[in-house]
């Protein structure tokens, strides 16, 4: 199971280590401690994996690591100055949750970017601390063994919780769904006309990613991306065009969408070992063994063989 880095949209935070109540720190920092565990301080080059909600103060939320359903695992860096994310998470220690009211003006003064769309004076954080591993220096290969048992350990838990995302899915959306021998299950909510497709057929479709907590993770809808609030600006919305059938998507795109007719509208419900399988999207919010939703339209098929020949490429002469 690959490390997945933590992820937050800006990544400066101020922090004190005093007890109840709303507190003030450096940078213009606001916090209250909600749980104080007790145990040693975090500190430079530990391992941590935490749970973490960041959001504007309108409540728009910038990550959610409870949606993707997975904790987000970093090494501790030194931290950049004092009052940044990483001076802020050495005060704590495991089982610790603080929440975290940010003053961006400060943090870019401190050199911090800006995180661009944000209106409003701070980033609000909402954070637990769920496992810390301590550096020693002395002792790298036993460190770096615990990391990777813990890994493990997280990835064994996925793989188990897998069979119960998926039913627990088509129960809470109230699903008939038809399953296939590979495990993928389908979801005909429009039937569609015209011949069965064949590998190496045209397509043109929209679909929408989700997992099965509901999170949308990507789509070729501009309105559906807007209100999933993962709109982004600088990426073309439109139908995607690809030859289906050919391996240039995972397995159960592939199979799903050879399942369809021009102009149907499917749901494909995909067990991990058809999507990303145990290592997950790295970067992504696709962890491992994590099953996965799409909605898709089949707007258009073009047959291979209505599709131009590719010219063969001439003889070498010979000598």
């Amino acid at each position: 199971m690959k490390k997945q880095l933590l992820i937050i949209a800006a990544a400066a935070l101020g922090f004190a280590a005093c007890k109840g109540g709303l507190q003030k720190g450096p940078a213009g920092l606001e916090y209250t401690i909600n749980e104080d565990a007790k145990g040693d301080s975090i500190k430079v080059g530990d391992f941590i994996s935490l749970n973490i909600v960041a959001k504007t103060e309108a409540d728009s939320v910038l990550y959610n690591s409870y949606e993707t359903g997975r904790q987000s695992q970093t090494l501790v860096p030194k931290s950049m100055y004092d009052g940044d994310l990483f001076y802020a998470i050495m005060k704590l220690t495991k089982g610790d949750s603080a929440t975290i009211k940010i003053n961006i003006d400060s943090a870019e003064k401190k050199g911090q970017p800006r995180p661009p769309g944000i209106k409003g004076k701070y980033i609000v954080y909402n954070l637990k601390i769920m496992e810390v591993i301590k550096k020693d220096s002395t002792k790298e290969q036993e460190f770096q063994t615990k990391i990777n048992a813990f890994f493990k350990a997280e990835g064994n838990k996925e793989k188990v919780a897998e069979a119960g995302k998926i039913s627990k899915y088509i129960a809470d959306n109230k699903l008939v769904t038809v399953k296939l021998p590979s495990g993928l299950q389908i979801v005909n909510t429009v039937e569609g006309t015209g011949d069965k497709l064949n590998a190496g057929d045209s397509v043109m479709l929209n679909y929408t990613g989700k997992l099965t907590s509901g999170k949308v993770f990507d789509t070729s809808l501009a309105d559906v991306a807007k209100a999933n609030k993962t709109f982004n600006p600088q990426r073309p919305y439109t139908t995607l065009n690809m030859l289906i059938g050919m391996g240039k998507v995972i397995k159960g795109f592939d199979e799903g969408v050879m399942q369809m007719k021009k102009g149907g509208k499917a749901t494909l419900i995909i067990p991990s070992a058809l999507a990303y399988g145990e290592q997950g999207m790295q970067g992504g919010m696709i962890g491992p063994f994590s099953p996965l939703v799409f909605e898709i339209e089949l707007v258009n098929v073009i047959p291979s063989k209505a599709l131009p020949a590719i010219p063969a490429m001439p003889s070498a002469a010979k000598k």
